[in-house]
């Protein structure tokens, strides 16, 4: 039996690469003859440009650019195709978890440094760049990136804000004439990992803001600001950023992309798996073990694991999901990929040590999947053989 490993990062937990070394792990520590591939995943959320520079051998630059609160940090990016393509993360620059907690305030967090990053790979003279966009610390709708692209935002009285929410909730016109113009000649690709809407009771602010630092009273400010971006982007540039599929990613930057600089949004596991060759070793399995931190309803909606385990149903391969949490009852419509879901959790313990505990975790419940799989394979033999 020849086993692919394929998990996403157990967030704050475990990055993928670890996940997938844990489960291998235990499987090796069973009875069941096999071997196995780990082919860590990542679906634009944190991680995702890391792996993409590991699998494809790219050439990391090093560069110096401010995070999201505008502290000057060591960043970097990827380059790949023999340079002619970047691979930036935003969560290098702009991330979650380059602030303490105490820091989190998305009505002054901007994401200027990820255009840092951009403005570093056009030096490199690249014509493509990919941006992972999870893990960012911003819901101020991409006008920070596109502030560090050159891009002026005016009140109503013709005066420059500062690309961050508390400012631009008083925009009233977007200033191209310092545009860089290499960007208009550059494809850009950006990897979502949610598909949730820019405005409104399921948008960036309101499900990703809480997450970010914001109070309710921050949430509703910050809906006001991209709703007001989203009738610039409609007024000046035609393009109705609000209605856009994933336009909620990032805090909205996803959509301020796509509207100011025409960047194309995507699946981000799609993307990721085409990229880096998942299929050729789908090929090879016999079986796959996915999970991440909760396989539940919200998994069906572009996340790693489901992006994997729809290759494996077309191919009629089994797929088992670990989890540090699984419903009681999943839903029916998670269970048509999965052939069994696990908790991993072998005792009750607080979220914080549960945690701590991942990998133990992960290799034990991988061992213990292994060791029935070999009593089913011994059996099965046995009575095939009588």
């Amino acid at each position: 039996m020849h086993i692919l490993i394929a998990p996403n990062a157990f967030k704050n937990s475990l990055t993928a690469l670890e996940a997938a070394a844990a489960i291998q792990k235990g499987l090796y520590s069973s009875s069941l003859q096999c071997t196995s591939t780990c082919f860590p995943i990542a679906d634009g959320g944190d991680g995702t440009a890391a792996l993409i520079i590991e699998k494809c051998g790219a050439r990391q630059v090093e560069v110096k650019v401010q995070d999201a609160l505008g502290r000057t940090i060591s960043s970097s990016f990827g380059l790949i195709d023999e340079g002619r393509t970047a691979v930036i993360e935003m969560a290098e620059a702009s991330g979650l978890r380059r602030l303490k907690t105490a820091e989190l305030n998305p009505m002054i967090a901007s994401s200027y440094g990820t255009g840092q990053l951009i403005n570093a790979a056009l030096d490199e003279g690249v014509n493509k760049i990919i941006i992972a966009m999870g893990g960012s610390a911003t819901v101020d709708g991409g006008c920070g990136i596109l502030s560090a692209l050159g891009f002026t935002f005016l009140d109503e009285n013709n005066q420059e804000l500062r690309p961050v929410p508390q400012e631009l909730i008083r925009v009233k016109k977007i200033d191209l004439s310092n545009a860089d113009p290499r960007i208009a000649c550059c494809e850009l690709i950006v990897l979502c990992d949610v598909d949730n809407l820019l405005l409104g009771p399921e948008g960036a602010a309101a499900v990703f803001g809480p997450q970010k630092g914001a109070d309710a009273t921050a949430v509703d400010q910050l809906d006001q600001f991209l709703s007001r971006l989203a009738r610039i982007a409609d007024r000046q540039f035609g393009k109705a950023m609000d209605k856009l599929k994933y336009s909620g990613t990032a805090g909205g930057a996803a959509a301020g992309l796509h509207a100011f600089i025409n960047a194309k949004l995507v699946n981000g596991i799609e993307y990721f798996l085409d990229l880096t060759g998942f299929d050729e070793e789908l090929e090879k399995a016999d079986l796959l073990i996915t999970g991440e931190g909760s396989l539940d309803a919200q998994t069906l909606q572009g996340k790693g694991p489901f992006g994997v385990a729809k290759r494996a149903l077309k191919k009629n391969i089994p797929v088992i999901g670990l989890a540090g949490k699984v419903p009681l009852s999943p839903p029916a419509e998670l269970l048509k990929y999965f052939k069994a879901l696990m908790a991993i959790g072998n005792e009750p313990a607080p979220l914080s040590e549960a945690g701590q505990n991942t990998a133990v975790n992960l290799e034990r419940t991988a061992g213990n999947v292994a060791d029935l799989l070999n009593f089913s394979v011994t059996r099965s033999s046995n009575q095939s053989a009588t």
